[in-house]
């Protein structure tokens, strides 16, 4: 009897190992680094091992549930997949693995602008599934409107808008690595690339190999030096909460604000009339030197109380941080690289796993804290000196 490969992975760094041993260099750092010092991108994970649990006892913890809504759809947890650009470099077909995955276990995936696979092959991939569709706005407003409408198309159930790349944080792994989609054929990367077998068996099994999204469809871009030239000068450092009003009436659907991180900005979400917003610093990949997401929720859940749904994405590694951001204000959470480390490490299976494993942990954490319901708890859970220790 041959044992299943998964059943020995009982945490997401197990399947963090296993990507780093599978996924080519360049795209394996691309998810696992932030801009800068990094500093920003540790004190993510770092603030939520800070904050501890109080154990409760003797509290009858039968008939758990970890189910909730998010955006008033029924969700297994209080997760959804965050947007990840690249995905389908971590896997082939990657953004379609990972929202077959999704989609089976009952958490919602949200596709970037940045995919691989394009909109239309992830809604054929799943069987016209509704997954969400995160929204750059670029300088071309054709583009983006065109983008908007193909989304709808394709049976979006919400957009995301993410707010905090007017430019690019410099990402020093990224640029040492000469990140491209595909890599480019230099003597370092076809040596790595020939350490990773599988990987490239798959990628040669597949043609979708560049940003899916825009190839093709933006102006003038029609090969892939025309689109190295295009998405450098794209992203629009206008961007405003005017044309936040622009794609709410454009769009017209459930719409997510993600990228916030101070009260002020959180009210300003209130007003544009979005139905959720994520507290989120981009996994450290923007301004390093900003606070941790955990450490920014509370005073912005505070600020906005029921008045939206406040979400937070940054640093989520275990089924305890999800409790942890749940307790703290959050109704939901969205993971990134706890869910790309899977694909990475097993594909479609690995990110079923990984969702597995969080719900466990989820589960198993809410028990031992005396409750049954994901929706009863609140900060009585946590210790509160041990958040005195947060910054801000």
């Amino acid at each position: 009897m041959t044992m299943d490969p998964l059943a020995t992975i009982t945490c997401i760094e197990d399947l963090r190992r296993l990507a780093q041993r599978r996924v080519p260099r360049m795209f394996y750092d691309y998810a696992d680094s932030g801009s800068y010092t990094e500093n920003t991108y540790h004190a993510n994970e770092a603030d939520f091992r800070a904050i501890k649990l109080r154990q409760r006892v003797a509290v009858n913890i039968s008939n758990r549930s970890t189910g909730t809504h998010m955006l008033g759809q029924p969700v297994a947890m209080p997760v959804a997949l965050a947007p990840v650009g690249l995905t389908g470099m971590q896997h082939a077909d990657g953004e379609i693995l990972a929202a077959r995955a999704a989609r089976d276990f009952g958490v919602p995936f949200t596709l970037s602008t940045m995919s691989i696979c394009s909109i239309e092959d992830v809604a054929e991939g799943t069987g016209g599934h509704p997954f969400w569709f995160q929204l750059y706005v670029m300088r071309d407003r054709e583009f983006a409107a065109a983008l908007i409408e193909r989304a709808r198309a394709a049976g979006c159930s919400a957009l995301v808008l993410t707010l905090d790349l007017q430019v690019m944080g410099q990402r020093h792994k990224d640029i040492k690595n000469g990140l491209s989609a595909p890599p480019k054929p230099t003597l370092r990367n076809l040596l790595n690339l020939a350490t990773k077998p599988a990987w490239c068996k798959a990628m040669l099994a597949t043609r979708r190999r560049s940003f899916g999204n825009i190839l093709g469809h933006a102006k003038g871009v029609t090969d892939l030096s025309s689109l190295a030239a295009w998405t450098n000068q794209q992203f629009d450092p206008t961007l405003s909460w005017s044309d936040v009003e622009w794609i709410k009436n454009r769009w017209g659907g459930k719409l997510v604000l993600k990228g916030i991180l101070d009260a002020e900005d959180a009210q300003l979400a209130v007003r544009s009339g979005a139905d959720a917003l994520v507290v989120s610093n981009h996994g450290g990949r923007q301004l390093d030197g900003a606070p941790s997401s955990i450490s920014a929720l509370p005073a912005i859940a505070e600020a906005v109380g029921p008045q939206i749904e406040v979400w937070m994405d940054g640093g989520i590694r275990s089924g305890q941080d999800v409790l942890k951001a749940r307790a703290l204000g959050a109704r939901g959470t969205l993971i990134g690289r706890s869910f790309i480390y899977g694909l990475g490490a097993h594909g479609q299976a690995g990110v079923t796993r990984a969702l597995q494993i969080l719900q466990k942990e989820l589960d198993i954490s809410m028990a031992f804290c005396g409750h049954t319901q994901i929706d009863q708890v609140n900060r009585g859970i946590l210790l509160p000196q041990s958040l005195r220790q947060l910054p801000g």
